[in-house]
């Protein structure tokens, strides 16, 4: 269960990071509202694939 608490509080900021990229990378290039659809674009994905690999990690845990 501890691993659970170190990879929710590592994936969280991994999200505020990715958003932040894209802040950096768009921002003042284009208008707000594309920058944060573009923001919650990415940071949708990243979670997506954050919670499969935590999935994947949980279940081969309990495989041993």
């Amino acid at each position: 269960m501890r691993e659970l608490l170190v990879y929710s509080i590592s994936g969280l900021a991994s999200l505020f990071i990715f958003a932040y990229t894209v802040h950096m990378f768009v921002g003042g290039l284009v208008s707000e509202k594309v920058e944060i659809t573009l923001i919650v674009i990415v940071v949708t994905v990243a979670a997506a694939i954050e919670i499969y690999l935590l999935r994947d990690a949980m279940r081969g845990r309990n495989r041993r």
